[in-house]
């Protein structure tokens, strides 16, 4: 059995795939499909042979890559978004890590931009306060703070190991017998929220989620999803409450956005809060997780 079984979800993910799959190559890997149609099939058919490859109608990323961790045979999963990639031997160093914490169900890499710089990657659990400070700009009077950051922990340290509430999905390294012992992602989050739900269960179930910034991976952002499908996040906002706070908290979580998004319409240029606002208003919270 390999130590580590590298799932990759794409879809139209020209032209970052090539470089993912390079920075990954003599690892077992799997590339799940979700219907691309701007040759990403191709290319990885052609130029990454011994990769196991799987075509699908497209069910999001927490479906996409529940398919690979079925199909998977290493110990560990390694979630990696085709528009990332890993830094020299990173992956290495985050199994090595994960060996040394066996309590740790999900251990994340320190992001970098393109450029270079830090992507800040941990994130602290939702509450109707935090995701206040993120949809009424309440986090940029103070961003490097918790206390008015506090859903992207402006104050964490990314220089050193820490325990986190979550980490962004672009690259998490999974214990399979964690997720053996909680399931795998919940496909009703289509795309967004499921890797917060995930790493919320894994927490409820005793489990750690650990940063570790000894391994580095470059993410471009945006890029696996084509920047879009602003109604499915807001949507995944108010499935994550529904599910863990209880449908009373769900609709208070919808109101809240509403009432942000309302504000934040009156500025020109502001489409997808237009549509954000014609989303929310059409119906209670839990009419809109049943469209």
């Amino acid at each position: 059995m390999p130590d580590v079984t590298v799932v990759v979800v794409t879809w139209n993910a020209l032209p970052w795939i090539e470089e993912c799959l390079r920075s990954v190559a003599g690892e077992d890997v799997i590339v799940v499909d979700n219907g691309s149609t701007d040759g990403t099939v191709d290319l990885v058919r052609e130029q990454f042979p011994d990769v196991r490859l799987i075509e699908q109608d497209n069910r999001g990323m927490g479906g996409g890559n529940n398919t690979g961790m079925r199909e998977a045979v290493g110990r560990y999963f390694f979630l990696l978004n085709s528009d990332a990639w890993v830094v020299g031997d990173g992956l290495a160093k985050l199994v090595a890590f994960a060996d040394a914490q066996p309590e740790a169900a999900v251990v994340g890499p320190r992001l970098r931009n393109v450029d270079g710089t830090l992507q800040r990657s941990v994130r602290a659990e939702p509450t109707l306060w935090r995701i206040s400070t993120e949809y009424f700009f309440i986090r940029k009077l103070a961003p490097r703070t918790t206390l008015l950051n506090p859903l992207y922990v402006g104050g964490f340290d990314h220089g050193s190991a820490r325990e986190s509430d979550w980490l962004s999905g672009a690259a998490l390294l999974v214990r399979r017998e964690a997720a053996d012992e909680v399931g795998l992602f919940d496909e009703d989050f289509f795309m967004f929220g499921e890797e917060v739900d995930w790493m919320t269960r894994f927490r409820r179930a005793g489990w750690k989620v650990v940063f570790y910034p000894g391994a580095e991976v470059v993410h471009v952002g945006g890029a696996s999803h084509g920047g879009g499908l602003y109604i499915e996040n807001l949507r995944s906002h108010l499935r994550w409450f529904d599910k863990h706070k209880g449908p009373e908290e769900a609709e208070r979580a919808r109101i809240l956005l509403l009432v942000s998004l309302r504000l934040r319409a009156l500025t020109p240029r502001r489409g997808h809060e237009r549509e954000g606002v014609r989303f929310l208003g059409s119906g209670n919270a839990q009419a809109l997780l049943r469209k």
